[in-house]
Formats: structure tokens, C-alpha cells, sequence
């Protein structure tokens, strides 16, 4: 299994996941339909289906135009609202693509059909992956929550928090810099939260993407996943998980983080150098 990542828009994060011996590929949150097709024609392989974590417009927009260039294409997801839908998956469903194996997770918090992927190979000595959309993303979650924060806690204490520690995280945005910085806010004194913190700062300063980090990892310095911690407590002055939870959204929303974000310009600039506007060059 080889997965080659795909930064478009202005910080989200497609993914093509290869069976290598078939040579066939499934996407995941398809944004830019030509930009996927591009990378996939160099890499040489068929895509056979999109896994869709969430319906927002960033992880499905390209969805149509690729199943209208690829007729035939399942387009597989738990949610209604997901653009060209063609299949509804349940949670705890199975798929398999070649040796790939794929377990459907239903993770809801920040919309009520999310779902997460988690994909494997038997007898093989890589890590399992978890492709998490906007539901786990390195040191944070999606805390705009369309659900109640008990059903998120669900989600990342008990449905992804109990993963295999090695399991790679494939996340849908690239947050990390201000999730750290807010996680630097939470827990001043984690040495996790600040060595993750400046290894970030020097994958930004390259601009080089930070996915996937591990779950292990995650539970180090991960604030939504540490709700139980005493200083995490400490900080919302809740003791309740799903309060804890609730408490780090409303403070995430507020955070301000010091890195500025881009301006207009910058923006313009990055979606035509990822894909939005041309695909020519890959990021």
C-alpha cells in the first residue's frame, strides 16, 4: 500500500492509496478532480473508488466531475449530503481493494455522518493507516462540532483512541502549527506538545506537509485525545470527558495562533501552486 499525499485549496489534504500489485487506487476527499486524475495517471494506476469521510465542500467538491470522467466509479461515504453519492457505508462495514483491507469507523462530532478508514494489509510489516477527515487531525480535531460533544468524545476516546498506537494518522487539513500552538496553550509544560511543536515550525518554514503523524503520538500530545489528563482538566475546569471535550471547542474557536494566516494574494498563489487553478505542478 502506497499513499501519496495531495495538499489542495488553500490547506486541505487529498489522498490516492495504491495497491501496488493490482495497480488499481482509491481517493480520499476528492477536492480537485483533475489534480487527482493527474497524479494518478503519473503514478500509472486505475482508480476504482473515492472514500469520502464528510460532505463539507473541501472534501467532496471534486466528486461529481471525477465520477462524470470516470463512469462507473463508486463513490463511497456515510453521509446523504456527500456530492455523488453512489454507495451508503455503515459502520463496522468491511471493504477490501486488492490486499487492502478497509474498515468503515462512523466517528460523528463534526458532522453526524462522518466517517473514518481505517486500511491494513494482512501479513504485511507496514503500519496500518487511518485516513480521519476532519474528525482527529495532528494535535487537534474538527472543533466546529455539528453533533454533541459526548457523541465526539465517543468518537476519538473509543472509536479511534483504541487503534493500534502504530497506526499512521492521515488527516484532512493541514492544521498543525496552530493546533500545537493551542495544545502549547493547554499544557505549557508537555515536552511532547514542544518538541512536536518545533518540529512543525521546521516542517513549515520547508513547506513540507506534517501528515501523517501516529496514533501513539497523538495521545502524547494531542489535547482532544488527553481529556482525562489532570492538566487538561486543569485548564476547561471541567473533570466530565465530553465537558472537558466541550470546553477545549469553545477555546479552540477563540485561539487566536501567532502565526498569521495568508493573506488573499498568498491564497491565490497557493491554489494555483496546488492544483486549483492549473495542474501542472504537484505540491
Amino acid at each position: 500500500m502506497k499513499v501519496k499525499v495531495i495538499p489542495v485549496l488553500e490547506d486541505n489534504y487529498m489522498y490516492l492509496i495504491i495497491e501496488e500489485h493490482t495497480r488499481e487506487a482509491v481517493a480520499v476527499d476528492v477536492a480537485v478532480a483533475e489534480r487527482l486524475l493527474e497524479i494518478a495517471g503519473r503514478e500509472g494506476v486505475s482508480l476504482t473508488a473515492v472514500l469520502s469521510t464528510h460532505h463539507h465542500w473541501d472534501h467532496t467538491r471534486g466528486n461529481a466531475e471525477l465520477a462524470h470522467m470516470l463512469p462507473g466509479l463508486a463513490v463511497m461515504g456515510a453521509d446523504e449530503r456527500i456530492c455523488a453519492l453512489t454507495r451508503r457505508l455503515e459502520h463496522g462495514e468491511g471493504l477490501q481493494f486488492g490486499a487492502i483491507h478497509v474498515r468503515c469507523l462512523l466517528t460523528p462530532g463534526h458532522t453526524s455522518g462522518h466517517m473514518s478508514y481505517f486500511l491494513w494489509e494482512d501479513e504485511c510489516p507496514d503500519s496500518p493507516a487511518l485516513f480521519s477527515g476532519d474528525a482527529l487531525s495532528v494535535a487537534g480535531c474538527g472543533w466546529h462540532l455539528e453533533d454533541t460533544a459526548q457523541q465526539m468524545y465517543q468518537s476519538l476516546a473509543k472509536t479511534l483512541g483504541t487503534l493500534p498506537p502504530e497506526t499512521k494518522v492521515f488527516c484532512g487539513h493541514e492544521h498543525t502549527l496552530s493546533n500545537l500552538e493551542f495544545a502549547q496553550k493547554v499544557e505549557p509544560c508537555n515536552e511532547h506538545v514542544q518538541a512536536k511543536l518545533s518540529w512543525a515550525q521546521e516542517r513549515d518554514d520547508e513547506d513540507i506537509p506534517t501528515v501523517p503523524s501516529t496514533l501513539g503520538e497523538e495521545l502524547m500530545y494531542n489535547p482532544f485525545l488527553r481529556v482525562t489528563e489532570d492538566a487538561v482538566r486543569a485548564f476547561t475546569g471541567q473533570v466530565a470527558p465530553a465537558q472537558v471535550l466541550e470546553a477545549l471547542c469553545r477555546e479552540r474557536a477563540r485561539f487566536q495562533p501567532a502565526v498569521e494566516p495568508p493573506q488573499p494574494q498568498v491564497r491565490a498563489l497557493l491554489a494555483l501552486q496546488w492544483g486549483l487553478l492549473s495542474t501542472h505542478q504537484e505540491k
